[in-house]
Protein backbone atom coordinates (compact mmCIF):
# COMPACT_ATOMS: atom_id res chain seq x y z
CA UNK A 1 0.00 0.00 0.00
CA UNK A 2 3.12 2.48 0.74
CA UNK A 3 4.71 1.89 -2.86
CA UNK A 4 1.13 2.81 -4.68
CA UNK A 5 0.83 6.06 -2.40
CA UNK A 6 4.56 6.86 -3.46
CA UNK A 7 3.78 6.03 -6.69
CA UNK A 8 0.49 7.93 -6.78
CA UNK A 9 2.19 10.94 -5.09
CA UNK A 10 4.95 10.68 -8.12
CA UNK A 11 2.40 10.81 -10.57
CA UNK A 12 0.66 13.41 -8.82
CA UNK A 13 3.32 15.61 -8.81
CA UNK A 14 5.04 14.83 -12.28
CA UNK A 15 1.47 16.19 -13.58
CA UNK A 16 2.01 19.40 -11.62
CA UNK A 17 5.33 20.31 -13.12
CA UNK A 18 3.91 19.34 -16.56
CA UNK A 19 0.79 21.62 -15.96
CA UNK A 20 3.58 24.32 -15.17
CA UNK A 21 5.72 23.96 -17.76
CA UNK A 22 2.81 24.03 -20.26
CA UNK A 23 1.20 27.33 -18.55
CA UNK A 24 4.80 28.54 -18.67
CA UNK A 25 4.85 28.02 -22.46
CA UNK A 26 1.78 28.95 -22.88
CA UNK A 27 2.79 32.32 -21.61
CA UNK A 28 5.82 32.68 -23.61
CA UNK A 29 3.71 31.81 -27.25
CA UNK A 30 1.24 34.72 -25.72
CA UNK A 31 4.19 37.07 -25.30
CA UNK A 32 6.04 36.23 -28.39
CA UNK A 33 2.26 36.77 -30.31
CA UNK A 34 1.94 39.83 -28.83
CA UNK A 35 5.27 41.60 -29.17
CA UNK A 36 5.69 40.20 -32.78
CA UNK A 37 2.32 39.10 -34.02
CA UNK A 38 1.41 42.74 -34.67
CA UNK A 39 4.74 43.00 -36.36
CA UNK A 40 4.64 40.16 -38.97
CA UNK A 41 1.34 41.27 -40.01
CA UNK A 42 2.57 44.66 -40.59
CA UNK A 43 5.34 43.69 -42.00
CA UNK A 44 3.48 41.15 -44.58
CA UNK A 45 1.22 44.10 -45.21
CA UNK A 46 3.62 45.98 -45.84
CA UNK A 47 5.43 43.67 -48.04
CA UNK A 48 2.11 42.99 -49.78
CA UNK A 49 0.49 46.61 -50.83
CA UNK A 50 4.04 47.48 -51.70
CA UNK A 51 4.63 44.84 -54.27
CA UNK A 52 1.16 45.63 -55.53
CA UNK A 53 2.40 49.91 -55.75
CA UNK A 54 5.47 48.79 -57.23
CA UNK A 55 3.95 47.23 -60.01
CA UNK A 56 1.36 50.23 -60.49
CA UNK A 57 4.25 52.14 -60.18
CA UNK A 58 5.78 50.45 -63.27
CA UNK A 59 2.69 50.52 -65.14
CA UNK A 60 2.52 53.81 -64.86
CA UNK A 61 6.24 54.51 -65.67
CA UNK A 62 5.59 52.44 -69.05
CA UNK A 63 2.72 54.17 -70.36
CA UNK A 64 4.16 57.37 -70.09
CA UNK A 65 7.40 55.94 -71.75
CA UNK A 66 4.79 54.58 -74.73
CA UNK A 67 2.96 58.00 -75.03
CA UNK A 68 6.08 59.53 -75.30
CA UNK A 69 7.05 57.12 -78.06
CA UNK A 70 10.48 55.99 -76.54
CA UNK A 71 12.26 52.82 -77.99
CA UNK A 72 11.29 49.83 -76.79
CA UNK A 73 14.70 48.69 -75.87
CA UNK A 74 14.67 51.21 -73.24
CA UNK A 75 11.48 51.06 -72.00
CA UNK A 76 11.89 46.97 -71.11
CA UNK A 77 15.42 48.33 -69.76
CA UNK A 78 13.75 51.17 -67.43
CA UNK A 79 11.05 48.89 -66.86
CA UNK A 80 12.93 46.65 -64.92
CA UNK A 81 15.36 48.75 -62.87
CA UNK A 82 12.33 50.26 -61.95
CA UNK A 83 10.66 47.45 -59.89
CA UNK A 84 13.94 46.15 -58.85
CA UNK A 85 14.71 49.45 -56.79
CA UNK A 86 11.31 49.77 -55.53
CA UNK A 87 11.21 46.07 -54.32
CA UNK A 88 14.50 46.66 -52.74
CA UNK A 89 12.53 49.66 -50.67
CA UNK A 90 9.71 47.46 -50.12
CA UNK A 91 11.99 44.42 -48.72
CA UNK A 92 13.59 47.08 -46.15
CA UNK A 93 10.86 48.27 -45.08
CA UNK A 94 9.11 45.17 -44.17
CA UNK A 95 12.38 44.47 -42.81
CA UNK A 96 11.90 47.30 -40.41
CA UNK A 97 8.66 46.73 -39.57
CA UNK A 98 9.71 43.45 -37.87
CA UNK A 99 12.22 45.22 -35.63
CA UNK A 100 15.41 44.03 -38.02
CA UNK A 101 18.18 46.80 -37.50
CA UNK A 102 18.21 47.73 -41.64
CA UNK A 103 21.43 50.15 -41.39
CA UNK A 104 23.61 46.93 -41.35
CA UNK A 105 21.94 45.89 -45.32
CA UNK A 106 21.77 49.13 -46.81
CA UNK A 107 25.72 49.50 -46.21
CA UNK A 108 25.46 45.96 -47.36
CA UNK A 109 23.82 46.71 -50.38
CA UNK A 110 26.12 49.98 -50.86
CA UNK A 111 29.24 47.48 -50.58
CA UNK A 112 27.91 45.25 -52.98
CA UNK A 113 26.43 47.93 -55.19
CA UNK A 114 29.98 49.35 -55.28
CA UNK A 115 32.03 45.94 -55.79
CA UNK A 116 29.54 44.74 -58.58
CA UNK A 117 30.01 48.28 -60.28
CA UNK A 118 34.19 47.91 -59.92
CA UNK A 119 33.89 44.68 -61.66
CA UNK A 120 31.25 45.44 -64.29
CA UNK A 121 32.37 48.71 -65.24
CA UNK A 122 32.73 47.48 -68.57
CA UNK A 123 29.81 46.05 -69.30
CA UNK A 124 28.08 49.21 -67.22
CA UNK A 125 29.80 51.57 -69.88
CA UNK A 126 28.25 49.37 -72.32
CA UNK A 127 24.93 49.66 -70.67
CA UNK A 128 24.99 53.20 -69.84
CA UNK A 129 26.02 53.78 -73.73
CA UNK A 130 23.22 51.87 -75.07
CA UNK A 131 20.49 53.97 -72.80
CA UNK A 132 22.73 57.01 -74.88
CA UNK A 133 22.27 55.60 -78.34
CA UNK A 134 18.78 54.23 -77.50
CA UNK A 135 17.53 57.89 -76.07
CA UNK A 136 19.27 60.55 -78.74
CA UNK A 137 19.06 58.15 -81.78
CA UNK A 138 21.81 59.05 -83.82
CA UNK A 139 20.63 56.04 -86.13
CA UNK A 140 18.03 53.56 -85.77
CA UNK A 141 17.18 50.13 -86.79
CA UNK A 142 17.14 49.54 -90.54
CA UNK A 143 19.89 52.70 -90.94
CA UNK A 144 23.18 52.37 -93.07
CA UNK A 145 25.62 53.47 -90.89
CA UNK A 146 29.77 53.53 -90.88
CA UNK A 147 30.98 52.92 -86.72
CA UNK A 148 34.59 52.67 -86.36
CA UNK A 149 35.63 51.62 -89.34
CA UNK A 150 32.91 49.03 -90.13
CA UNK A 151 29.61 49.81 -92.78
CA UNK A 152 26.37 48.23 -92.85
CA UNK A 153 22.73 47.80 -91.91
CA UNK A 154 21.73 48.11 -88.11
CA UNK A 155 19.80 45.04 -87.79
CA UNK A 156 19.26 45.66 -83.69
CA UNK A 157 20.36 48.08 -80.82
CA UNK A 158 20.60 46.24 -77.50
CA UNK A 159 21.51 47.63 -74.64
CA UNK A 160 25.28 46.19 -74.55
CA UNK A 161 25.94 46.24 -78.56
CA UNK A 162 25.00 47.33 -81.75
CA UNK A 163 24.62 44.60 -84.58
CA UNK A 164 25.39 45.57 -88.29
CA UNK A 165 24.96 43.88 -91.49
CA UNK A 166 27.52 43.84 -93.97
CA UNK A 167 27.03 44.45 -97.55
CA UNK A 168 28.31 40.83 -97.87
CA UNK A 169 26.21 39.67 -95.26
CA UNK A 170 28.35 39.28 -92.62
CA UNK A 171 27.16 39.83 -88.85
CA UNK A 172 29.36 42.49 -87.28
CA UNK A 173 28.56 42.95 -83.16
CA UNK A 174 30.26 46.60 -81.69
CA UNK A 175 30.28 47.43 -78.19
CA UNK A 176 27.65 50.17 -76.97
CA UNK A 177 31.20 52.29 -75.47
CA UNK A 178 32.97 51.79 -79.08
CA UNK A 179 29.73 53.21 -80.56
CA UNK A 180 29.71 55.77 -78.88
CA UNK A 181 32.70 57.06 -78.73
CA UNK A 182 33.79 56.97 -82.36
CA UNK A 183 32.67 59.52 -85.04
CA UNK A 184 28.86 57.64 -86.35
CA UNK A 185 28.40 58.43 -90.45
CA UNK A 186 24.86 57.86 -91.16
CA UNK A 187 23.96 57.16 -94.51
CA UNK A 188 20.22 57.14 -93.94
CA UNK A 189 19.39 60.16 -92.17
CA UNK A 190 18.22 61.94 -95.21
CA UNK A 191 15.58 61.16 -97.97
CA UNK A 192 18.03 62.69 -100.23
CA UNK A 193 21.77 62.00 -100.84
CA UNK A 194 24.25 63.71 -104.01
CA UNK A 195 26.50 61.26 -106.20
CA UNK A 196 30.34 62.61 -106.36
CA UNK A 197 31.59 60.83 -109.62
CA UNK A 198 34.79 62.08 -111.97
CA UNK A 199 35.10 61.34 -115.28
CA UNK A 200 37.92 62.12 -117.14
CA UNK A 201 38.34 62.47 -120.93
CA UNK A 202 41.54 63.48 -122.90
CA UNK A 203 43.14 66.77 -123.31
CA UNK A 204 42.65 66.31 -127.29
CA UNK A 205 38.83 65.38 -126.56
CA UNK A 206 35.74 68.03 -127.04
CA UNK A 207 35.18 69.81 -123.79
CA UNK A 208 31.54 71.08 -124.31
CA UNK A 209 30.49 68.03 -126.33
CA UNK A 210 31.41 65.94 -123.34
CA UNK A 211 29.77 68.70 -120.52
CA UNK A 212 26.75 67.96 -123.11
CA UNK A 213 26.46 64.45 -122.71
CA UNK A 214 26.94 64.00 -119.04
CA UNK A 215 24.20 66.85 -118.74
CA UNK A 216 21.95 64.74 -120.88
CA UNK A 217 22.79 60.89 -119.05
CA UNK A 218 21.25 63.34 -115.63
CA UNK A 219 18.22 64.70 -117.80
CA UNK A 220 17.20 61.43 -119.11
CA UNK A 221 17.00 59.32 -115.85
CA UNK A 222 14.19 59.46 -113.90
CA UNK A 223 15.70 58.98 -110.46
CA UNK A 224 17.91 62.50 -110.94
CA UNK A 225 15.98 64.79 -108.49
CA UNK A 226 15.18 68.28 -110.35
CA UNK A 227 15.70 69.78 -106.81
CA UNK A 228 18.37 70.30 -105.17
CA UNK A 229 19.54 70.71 -108.93
CA UNK A 230 22.46 68.33 -110.60
CA UNK A 231 25.72 70.26 -111.55
CA UNK A 232 28.20 68.94 -114.27
CA UNK A 233 31.00 71.31 -114.27
CA UNK A 234 35.64 70.99 -114.96
CA UNK A 235 36.78 70.14 -111.50
CA UNK A 236 40.37 69.99 -112.38
CA UNK A 237 43.10 70.00 -115.06
CA UNK A 238 44.51 66.16 -114.39
CA UNK A 239 48.38 65.34 -115.42
CA UNK A 240 46.50 62.49 -117.84
CA UNK A 241 42.86 63.93 -118.43
CA UNK A 242 40.44 66.59 -117.93
CA UNK A 243 38.15 65.57 -115.09
CA UNK A 244 34.49 66.36 -114.57
CA UNK A 245 32.69 66.64 -111.58
CA UNK A 246 29.37 65.00 -111.89
CA UNK A 247 27.06 65.77 -109.08
CA UNK A 248 23.60 64.32 -109.05
CA UNK A 249 21.19 63.88 -106.40
CA UNK A 250 18.81 61.13 -106.32
CA UNK A 251 16.78 59.53 -103.41
CA UNK A 252 18.26 57.59 -100.82
CA UNK A 253 17.21 54.34 -101.60
CA UNK A 254 18.28 54.76 -105.26
CA UNK A 255 21.66 55.85 -104.43
CA UNK A 256 23.12 52.80 -105.17
CA UNK A 257 21.50 52.07 -108.47
CA UNK A 258 22.03 55.31 -109.89
CA UNK A 259 25.70 55.14 -108.87
CA UNK A 260 26.67 51.83 -110.75
CA UNK A 261 23.69 52.85 -113.88
CA UNK A 262 25.74 56.33 -114.17
CA UNK A 263 29.24 54.87 -114.62
CA UNK A 264 27.69 52.37 -116.63
CA UNK A 265 25.63 54.64 -119.20
CA UNK A 266 29.27 57.48 -118.89
CA UNK A 267 31.44 55.06 -120.78
CA UNK A 268 29.06 53.37 -123.07
CA UNK A 269 27.89 56.78 -124.38
CA UNK A 270 31.69 58.18 -124.32
CA UNK A 271 32.31 55.39 -126.59
CA UNK A 272 29.72 55.77 -129.16
CA UNK A 273 30.89 59.78 -129.07
CA UNK A 274 34.40 58.97 -129.54
CA UNK A 275 35.26 60.76 -126.25
CA UNK A 276 37.88 59.25 -124.70
CA UNK A 277 38.47 58.12 -120.63
CA UNK A 278 42.34 58.37 -121.14
CA UNK A 279 44.34 56.01 -118.16
CA UNK A 280 47.76 58.24 -116.15
CA UNK A 281 50.29 58.17 -118.43
CA UNK A 282 53.60 59.31 -118.45
CA UNK A 283 55.28 61.15 -121.73
CA UNK A 284 59.30 60.56 -121.66
CA UNK A 285 61.09 62.82 -124.20
CA UNK A 286 64.80 61.43 -124.52
CA UNK A 287 67.38 63.86 -126.02
CA UNK A 288 70.54 62.11 -127.91
CA UNK A 289 73.58 63.77 -126.95
CA UNK A 290 76.24 63.64 -129.73
CA UNK A 291 80.03 63.04 -128.94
Amino acid sequence: MDDLKDSTEVIVQNSEVLVDKSAEYISMAANFASDYGLKVIAALLIFLIGKWAAKRIQNVTINLMQKKKVDETLISFIESIVYILLMIVVILAALNALGVDTTSFAAILAAAGLAIGLALQGTLGNIGSGVLLISFRPFGVGDVVTVGGETGKVSAISMFATILYTPDNKVVTIPNTAVTSATITNFSANDKRRLDLTFGIGYGDDLKLAKTILEDIIKSDERVLSDPAPFVGVRELGDSSVNFAFRPWVKTEDYWDVHFDMNEKVKLTFDEKGISIPYPQMDIHLNKIED
